[in-house]
């Protein structure tokens, strides 16, 4: 009997852990960090290797799409007035339902070159879901239903100016709680009832409070903390008190601290527009936090976020180039001659980097120490693509500004007669 309990326990366990595996629930994947662990993907993209299932036709965004269980959210921008959240069925394309509420605005400067769309990535913990509206409104939806379970308007409640560019920081959920960058500060919410735990991390708001990067987790120093970039600067929150542990001015122009620092071991890496690529250290002594600057290199990063493979951040430059170069010392180890489009999303999978680019080209490039390496490439929208890409299990799905499609990693129709032989 005792077995046969032990061989459920297994198998239980195996089926929750290729659950996890297929589930993209919020911006940069389940760790936030552009790392794939699932099924390993062809060295082709072309349509015998990468199919595409389905496709559905939508207003703009610049959100990336999210899946959890057998659905994928994605958002869009209606009429210059509504914002739009669906839920499709991720095998079929099949729509499940539709929210919207009223939240359009006008975004200034170099910004509204690109367009006035809705921009975060929402978050899902597999009951809710979590969209950040442009004008500072953070919105909860049953994810089974798209019923509305709360919403925060944080201008109204924290009496703060509208950000200027819009509310740009994905949510991030963790346990019991969700933190966003919004209301000229960095909150954690209840994630069942919206009420604000703590704010932290406050600043004048409107058009140069208006942050551009998202939080994260990172273990420094031997804490798990929240690393928190904005306009300014970069510092270390402890998530139980919203603490500041330590914090760092970071130079952009204009405040355009647009990426998600990556971490790897106690070095945080951040590249800027205007600014400079950076390494910075975190240390404690005596329960005290200190922050140095390790190294400097002067690449200049812009919108795109890296991924780190075995000690190297694979990075897409403002030059619309990529760069590798290693976290803990700064080297550069290499810059591609080939330049891309103005953004680069990123997602890793052992030695192998899908970089979906802003013109539509999607690439598979190798993560090698020595130098650029393409192994293939395949155009797979026509329309710009400037939102994350999300992969889940032997899935891909491709948010451009006018639909979202699905594709599916196949085995080539000729292995099993080449097998055969």
């Amino acid at each position: 009997m005792n077995f046969h309990i032990l061989l459920l326990a297994l198998t239980l366990g195996g089926v929750v852990a290729a659950s996890a595996q297929s589930n993209w629930p919020q911006w940069r994947g389940p760790t936030r960090d552009g790392q794939f662990t699932g099924p390993a993907w062809p060295e082709k993209l072309d349509t015998n290797h990468l199919r595409q299932l389905w496709r559905v036709e939508l207003g703009p965004s610049y959100s990336g799409p999210i899946v959890y269980g057998d659905r994928v959210f994605t958002t869009e921008s209606k009429e210059k007035k509504f914002e739009v959240v669906t839920a499709f069925d991720r095998n079929s394309g099949k729509k499940l339902w539709r929210a919207q509420w009223e939240g359009a605005m006008t975004v200034p400067f170099f910004a509204k070159s690109n367009g006035d769309w809705i921009r975060a990535t929402p978050a899902c913990d597999g009951e809710s879901l979590f969209v950040a509206g442009m004008r500072d409104v953070l919105v909860c939806l049953d994810a089974q239903t798209g019923k509305e379970r709360w919403r925060v308007d944080f201008v109204k409640k924290l009496d703060t100016p509208a950000p200027d560019f819009g509310f740009i920081c994905s949510p991030l959920v963790d346990g019991e709680f969700v933190y966003v960058q919004a209301g000229a500060s960095f909150v954690k919410l209840n994630k069942r009832t919206g009420e604000l735990v703590w704010r932290t991390l406050s600043d004048k708001g409107g058009m140069y409070g208006s942050v551009f990067s998202s939080p994260m987790f990172a273990e420094l120093a031997g804490k798990r903390q929240l690393v928190v970039q904005t306009r300014a600067k970069l510092a270390g929150v402890d998530p139980t008190d919203g603490k500041v542990l330590w914090e760092q001015p970071v130079e952009a122009f204009r405040g355009m601290n647009i990426l998600t620092p990556v971490a790897h071991t106690d070095t945080l890496f951040s590249s800027t527009y205007g600014g400079k690529t950076i390494g910075f250290k975190v240390a404690q002594a005596d329960g005290k936090f200190t922050v140095t600057e390790a190294w400097k290199h002067k690449a200049q990063g812009y919108m795109s976020t890296p991924v780190v493979i075995d000690g190297v951040a694979y990075n897409h430059l403002k030059s619309q180039r990529v760069m590798a170069m290693e976290v803990e010392t700064g080297r550069e180890l290499w810059t591609s001659d080939q330049s891309f489009g103005k953004y680069m999303s990123l997602v890793a999978q052992g030695d192998r980097i899908l970089a979906l680019d802003q013109g539509g080209q999607l690439f598979l490039l190798r993560a090698n120490k020595a130098k650029f390496e393409q192994i293939d490439n395949r155009k797979l929208a026509d329309a710009e693509t400037w939102a994350h890409l999300a992969v889940t299990g032997d899935h891909l799905f491709i948010r451009d500004l006018n639909a979202l499609t699905a594709f599916r990693w196949q085995k080539p129709e000729h292995s099993e007669t080449q097998a055969l032989k």
